[in-house]
Formats: structure tokens, C-alpha cells, sequence
């Protein structure tokens, strides 16, 4: 009686084990043997106000995702997906007004126009505008706040990109 639990409680751990379920959960929706590379281009910085660093920042931002998140060749020119656009919008707007009638924090927003061209599926391809804001107190400079705020909002608008275009959510 003991060896046949034994052999039962055997086999079913060898039931268990064989069986397994397999989740990704970068939310991509690839099908790499159609899809093998996405041209990721420079995405200039076209905004009334300027910081000199985030056109690079934003496009190596958004380059990186493709990287780590899928199996893409990620190249400058030349995809079978392709992502291209600019920075339309870098602006300061005062937001909750204190008590002395100044205000207390500034907001700080990045619009991005991106057109993407999906050239293995070619209904897949659409032009979007992305937005991201940040907060910060009005008693700081903008200069002692910006690199870390802008990298917030690249990191957002990248991913909000990449849901659009691989993820499809």
C-alpha cells in the first residue's frame, strides 16, 4: 500500500513539474518571425523653450525600453517598425496659488509628436502626440530640478510608447 502512494505522489509531482505556464511580462505582442527590427530615429527638440540635453535623452529613453523589454534589433534608419517625431512642447505653468498671491509650484510638461509605421502591418501605424508632467515647488530652480523631473516624464512618455506600438495594452 505504501510503495503504490509513493509511486502516486511520484507521478504526480512528474505531472506537476511537466506542466508549467510561461507569462512575459513586458507585455509585448510580437511576432519576431515577421518582425525582427524597429528604426528608433533622433527625435528633435522643435519646443519654444529648450533644454539642450533632452533630445538625446528622450530618444536613448526610448531606445532603451526596445532593448531591454524585447528582441528587436533597435537601429537609426531602415525597420521593419519605425518611430520618428519631435518634441513639440517644453513648458513651465504656475499651478496652486499661496496665501501672498505667488505661486507655489510650477508644472512642468514635455509633449512629444511621434509617428510610428509598422511596415509588416501597415493599419497598425497611427501618429500620436504623448504628454508628461511633473510637478516641483516654486522655491526651486528650475536648473536644480530638471534633469531629474524630465527623466521621469521620458521614462513615462517611453512607456506609454511602447504600449502603443509592441504592447498594445
Amino acid at each position: 500500500m505504501k510503495q503504490y502512494r509513493l509511486l502516486i505522489l511520484l507521478l504526480c509531482a512528474l505531472g506537476l513539474q511537466s506542466c508549467s505556464i510561461s507569462y512575459k511580462f513586458n507585455g509585448a505582442s510580437i511576432d519576431y518571425s515577421k518582425i525582427r527590427s524597429i528604426a528608433i530615429s533622433e527625435f528633435p527638440n522643435n519646443a519654444a523653450l529648450v533644454y539642450p540635453a533632452l533630445s538625446a535623452d528622450l530618444t536613448q529613453g526610448i531606445r532603451d525600453i526596445y532593448q531591454r523589454q524585447t528582441r528587436l534589433e533597435v537601429s537609426r534608419k531602415s525597420g521593419d517598425l519605425e518611430l520618428e517625431g519631435e518634441i513639440t512642447g517644453y513648458a513651465l505653468t504656475p499651478m496652486a496659488i499661496s496665501a501672498d498671491s505667488y505661486s507655489a509650484e510650477t508644472k512642468l510638461t514635455i509633449t512629444v509628436k511621434v509617428r510610428f509605421t509598422n511596415n509588416v502591418n501597415p493599419e497598425e501605424s497611427f501618429d500620436k502626440t504623448y504628454s508628461a508632467y511633473q510637478t516641483f515647488e516654486s522655491s526651486q530652480m528650475l536648473s536644480d530640478v530638471q534633469e531629474e523631473l524630465c527623466n521621469l516624464m521620458i521614462k513615462e512618455i517611453a512607456e506609454n510608447i511602447y504600449n502603443d506600438t509592441v504592447a498594445r495594452w
